[in-house]
């Protein structure tokens, strides 16, 4: 179970120094440290069940959300998160794994996500399409459809049969909110292909 600091000074208000009580359970092995004020009492919690609470809001995307859904071939060591308006990249490390945030614009911020709950424990995941673009966001910016069908099938290395089998239709609706030169030559990938 997620706790905040401000649970744990409830918790061990009784004692003269809750800080100490706190520090002795994390020597224990009673709680585990997320983040600043985080704290967490499983010790196998699956990382994907913190990500949106070490930063937030935020939600799985990028390379993360890729791999799980089988569209790039690598696994991946970075629960990797799409987030609005902080304007910088973010990495933490702690015993759950490896979280990275990265930005997307507002205007394509909350389309295309699905929540899941593994009981107490809630998880934001991006669909495969509104992933596929976040990452083409984050990429170095291409001028052509071939340079992105080469950004896709060979730098992504996503088989062509898995990406023409995506939901088309939902890659043209998030696209535009990026207002970024490889999701306008994913549109035109797209309808080329129609």
């Amino acid at each position: 179970m997620l706790l905040l600091m401000s649970q744990l000074e409830q918790m061990y208000a009784s004692y003269s120094n809750y800080k100490a009580k706190i520090a002795r359970e994390v020597e224990k092995g009673n709680l585990f440290k997320v983040t600043r004020g985080l704290y967490e009492t499983d010790a196998h919690v699956d990382g994907r069940y913190l990500a949106g609470c070490i930063c937030g809001p935020s939600y799985l995307s990028f390379d993360f959300a890729l791999s799980e859904y089988g569209l790039i071939p690598e696994g991946v060591c970075w629960y990797s998160s799409a987030t609005c308006g902080k304007r910088k990249t973010k990495r933490f490390t702690n015993r759950f794994g490896n979280f990275c945030y990265r930005d997307v614009p507002s205007s394509a911020y909350s389309k295309g996500t699905t929540l899941t709950r593994n009981g107490e424990y809630t998880c934001v995941m991006a669909s495969p399409e509104k992933a596929l673009c976040d990452k083409l966001y984050v990429m170095p910016p291409v001028r052509s459809v071939k340079d992105v069908s080469d950004m896709l099938f060979e730098d992504l290395r996503i088989e062509e049969e898995d990406f023409w089998r995506l939901d088309l239709d939902a890659l043209l609706e998030f696209a535009p909110y990026y207002r970024c030169n490889n999701l306008n030559c994913l549109m035109k990938l797209i309808e080329k292909r129609r």
